[in-house]
């Protein structure tokens, strides 16, 4: 049987099973990321102390851009903008607005076989940086060996306007050294100064990335929605469907432990138009990331 518990007090809810193989923590006045996770009785989500969360914008969503835009510039529909560069060290802004907001819950509900959550967040302020309303809704479905993360975006405002959608979450691996990443792709992205994307190159193959000593901070166009976190101790299985994936991989100053990013485009989006969607008035968009796990 699951449980679903919400403290009030720190706006945090907890999900577990009486197994105590599924455990889950969702941070809500933190853009709803996922804080904890461990499915199978395996724990591969965990807090990343000593590194801090407005560092790592660990597990977070990232609307209405994934990464980086270049300056915080870009022209639409004829129109210049200049979004809060909320990256001083790069002067860049960084994976969009709703990582530090307050999600409300709409409904949740514990059974035998899963727990589901669903909550909200609506903005209804124009910035100048982004002068859009929407709403945006997150569900998490926690089953033994799996994770479903449903996220819908839909267009409040009387204008179109232009995005791109993330998942950041980092998994633990007992030995980050011997594990590796597998995936299909059509090509990988050029990064340049300032971890912004200037071009492509083909590479039509499929993946194994031993990581090894590696220091990542790289991005892929896949051919396919699946990818694989192999680990010592599990097997993590990505989905998703969208109908261009991108990966984006980074190795933070923490031991042991790595950023895997499914994404629908790629740094600097609103200029190098990778990736970039439009949204229409009263539109939605949705996307679902799965996530599952086998025991090695």
């Amino acid at each position: 049987m699951y449980t679903i518990n919400h403290n009030t007090e720190t706006n945090i809810l907890e999900v577990k099973n009486t197994e105590n193989t599924v455990f889950g923590k969702i941070h809500l006045n933190e853009g709803a990321s996922l804080q904890e996770l461990t499915l199978g009785g395996n724990a591969i989500i965990q807090d990343l102390a000593p590194l801090t969360y407005d560092s790592t914008f660990a597990s977070s969503i990232l609307f209405p851009f994934a990464n980086r835009i270049k300056d915080g510039k870009y022209s639409f529909n004829n129109e210049d903008f200049q979004l809060e560069k909320n990256q001083e060290e790069e002067q860049n802004a960084l994976h969009g607005f709703v990582y530090n907001k307050t999600f409300k819950v709409i409904a949740k509900e514990a059974s035998a076989d899963n727990a589901k959550i669903t909550v909200e967040y609506n903005e209804n302020i124009r910035n100048d940086g982004f002068p859009y309303t929407y709403t945006i809704v997150v569900t998490y479905i926690f089953t033994n060996d799996g994770l479903d993360l449903s996220v819908s975006v839909r267009n409040t405002d009387a204008k179109p306007f232009p995005f791109t959608l993330g998942w950041h979450p980092y998994f633990i691996s007992d030995n980050l050294a011997k594990s590796s990443l597998n995936f299909d792709c059509d090509q990988q992205l050029i990064i340049g100064d300032r971890n912004i994307t200037t071009g492509s190159e083909t590479v039509n193959s499929m993946i194994h990335l031993d990581i090894e000593k590696k220091q990542l901070d790289d991005c892929w166009g896949l051919n396919s929605d699946k990818v694989a976190f192999n680990t010592p101790k599990y097997q993590l299985n990505f989905q998703s469907s969208g109908t261009k994936n991108y990966l984006q991989a980074y190795t933070p100053p923490r031991l042991n432990t790595i950023a895997i990013e499914p994404t629908t485009g790629v740094s600097n989006s609103f200029n190098n138009k990778i990736g970039l969607q439009t949204l229409d008035p009263n539109e939605k968009y949705s996307i679902v990331w799965k996530i599952n796990i086998i025991n090695n």
